[in-house]
């Protein structure tokens, strides 16, 4: 019971701070739970990180398909500072992203704070919620770091 209240926590707060994301996947896991589909809910911890990953590519990848990003601008990415500094950004930030995804497999507990910390973010300095796992892989660096020099 304890899990709806949560959910429906985050799904209040995802109204009131007009999240429209966290709101429809909060609503989405009461429904599940209302309408007693137990079945759906292994599915999607197991396979809704890939589903949310796989859209997530292809709105970045529309604009090629879409020939909006011209040849020149692509070969720019590899002799360019931006473009040296975005191939840089990706590789962090995926490395990052790794850190998050192991944190949330090992300490699942944590995504509560990583959800309101994003809502915090989205309310009082104008973030935009891109998802737990870059919040999980900051958390999990400022762990390592913690680890590293507080010992």
């Amino acid at each position: 019971m304890y899990g709806f209240i949560f959910i429906l926590l985050i799904f209040l707060l995802g109204l009131t701070t007009r999240s429209s994301s966290l709101t429809m996947a909060a609503g989405l896991l009461l429904l599940v739970k209302l309408c007693n589909i137990k079945s759906l809910l292994p599915f999607l911890g197991d396979r809704g990180l890939e589903i949310g990953l796989f859209f997530l590519m292809l709105a970045v990848l529309v604009p090629l398909a879409q020939e909006k990003v011209a040849v020149r601008e692509i070969i720019m990415t590899f002799s360019s500072l931006p473009g040296i500094l975005a191939i840089v950004g990706g590789i962090i930030a995926t490395r990052l992203n790794g850190m998050g995804l192991t944190l949330l497999d090992s300490q699942p507990q944590v995504i509560f704070g990583l959800v309101i910390g994003s809502i915090i973010g989205i309310v009082f300095f104008r973030g935009v919620p891109v998802g737990p796992l870059m919040a999980g892989g900051l958390t999990a660096f400022f762990l390592y770091l913690c680890k590293l020099f507080c010992r």
